[in-house]
């Protein structure tokens, strides 16, 4: 049997889900999801169809809205588009099992069609009408759909043929899409394939899918590694990554990160000491959570003033562990062999990577004092029990009782709520994130009781959950106190 997947989208949905609130036909009713309060600068969250169809693009603002048409704004209610799609969701599971369903975002669903087109005895696309229909009766929202034999096509369909499509509804199999879709441009159109990745595909005089597939692909993977598999397989229409991977993925790997931004300029020395401290809470956290690591990595920021880029590096440990006494000297070697004396030092990042189970004591070699491991595993659990009974302040290391330590001041940091217009401000920021955008983002710890700052490529933002995820980190929306695009 032909695999059938579906992409479901939600066709403007936030301002869709505001016109169904006020019971007003989407496709008839010029709406912006804005917040009027704000300046004529702020940004439409999103525009109703028959504002699209008048010229006004998605993502405008509202300066830019000509001055002839007649419009509704609607402040952005986040819960209540989590409530629709909740909504939306129980349509799906009206003709699907949970098994065949992954949430890509808010508004945004993939479905594997393929073991119900038999059982319903209807073709794809009768299905995917009898489904659409379904949400807009039930909920009232307007969808389209994606079909593809796999669910790179499927996605393909939606984004580039469904949203123009009369129906709503786009079919593609693979010979199809060299047919239709080998020379569309822009070649950014392609889920995937970023601002980024077309720059330097047009740099080596690529600018359509045809383009790739016509490379060698050892030429591809040159230029962007194992992505260039990636990006090849899908010039030719190929997917090998089915629903069942896709809901059973874990990754293999995991790791632990902390990241400190600092009040002023921090000589090397009191950087050092910076770095070890938050080491020890790193081996702290681990030996909490029952883990272990094989390698730590540090990454300095100098100050700005100087303008030269940061320091980092990875030390790699003899094994798995979670023990200061052996972290605190890898790190402190590390930190001196890769950090410049001579610049201030404003941020600190520090990871902690492959961390696995904790394997527990054992003879590394013949010359390995094992008592000593058990004495230093002993000192650990005796500080994670005073400090779970009397505070994360009662018992600290003595680097922590320096002038430059900032240790006491960030375990015992209250957190702070940010006002609805902040919150609002943080929301329209997360909603115009790309993937792999660089940003940095300040966020509370709920284990670590304190502010936190991360900086890296967004992965994901999955307004479904409330959650952003950077790198291997995972942060939910109401733990975020600022976000800045890089």
């Amino acid at each position: 049997m032909t695999p059938t997947y579906y992409v479901i989208d939600g066709r403007s949905f936030y301002a869709t889900v505001e016109c169904v609130a006020r019971g007003l036909d989407p496709l008839k009713t010029n709406l912006v999801v804005a917040d009027p309060e704000r300046s004529p600068n702020t940004l439409c969250l999103a525009v109703s169809p028959s504002m699209k169809a008048l010229g006004v693009k998605n993502r405008c603002r509202i300066r830019d809205i000509p001055g002839n048409i007649k419009y509704i704004v609607a402040p952005p209610r986040m819960q209540l588009y989590i409530d629709c799609a909740a909504e939306i969701h129980g349509v799906f599971l009206k003709h699907f099992a949970p098994q065949d369903i992954y949430t890509y975002s808010i508004d945004e669903s993939f479905i594997d069609a393929t073991p119900y087109l038999k059982m319903y005895g209807i073709s794809a696309r009768e299905l995917a009408r009898r489904v659409i229909d379904d949400i807009r009766n039930t909920v009232g929202t307007i969808s389209t759909c994606g079909i593809g034999t796999n669910m790179f096509l499927a996605k393909v369909a939606l984004d580039i043929m469904a949203k123009r499509s009369p129906d709503s509804i786009a079919e593609l199999d693979e010979n199809q899409y060299r047919e239709k879709l080998w020379d569309h441009k822009p070649i950014s159109d392609f889920w995937g394939i970023g601002p980024g990745t077309a720059k330097r595909l047009w740099d080596r005089g690529i600018t359509t899918m045809a383009g790739i597939a016509q490379c060698d692909l050892n030429r591809i993977y040159d230029w962007f590694g194992i992505d260039g598999e990636i990006l090849y397989d899908h010039a030719w229409g190929r997917e090998p990554t089915t629903m069942a991977d896709v809901k059973g993925y874990k990754s293999k790997t995991k790791s632990l990160s902390s990241s400190q931004v600092l009040f002023r300029d921090y000589k090397f020395s009191e950087g050092e000491t910076i770095a070890k401290e938050m080491m020890d809470q790193l081996c702290l956290d681990m030996a909490a959570k029952k883990l272990a690591t094989d390698s730590v990595s540090l990454y300095v920021g100098y100050s700005y003033a100087y303008g030269v880029p940061g320091a980092g590096g990875t030390a790699q440990l003899t094994s798995h562990t979670n023990a200061a006494a052996v972290i605190l000297p890898a790190i402190g070697a590390l930190y001196r062999r890769m950090v410049n004396p001579s610049y201030g030092i404003r941020r600190v990042c520090l990871s902690c990577n492959n961390v696995i189970d904790d394997p527990g004591i054992y003879q590394l070699n013949m010359f390995e004092d094992t008592s000593k491991q058990l004495r230093n595993k002993a000192l650990q659990e005796a500080m994670l029990g005073i400090r779970a009974k009397y505070g994360k302040n009662t018992i600290l290391r003595g680097i922590s009782y320096t002038p430059e330590s900032t240790a006491r001041e960030r375990v015992v940091e209250h957190r702070r709520y940010l006002s609805e217009d902040a919150i609002a401000e943080i929301n329209e920021k997360l909603l115009c994130l790309q993937k792999g955008q660089i940003i940095t983002i300040v966020y509370y710890g709920e284990y670590e009781q304190a502010y936190l700052q991360l900086t890296g490529p967004v992965f994901r933002v999955d307004t479904y959950w409330h959650s952003i995820q950077i790198e291997r980190t995972t942060i939910d929306f109401s733990e975020i106190y600022e976000l800045i695009p890089c």
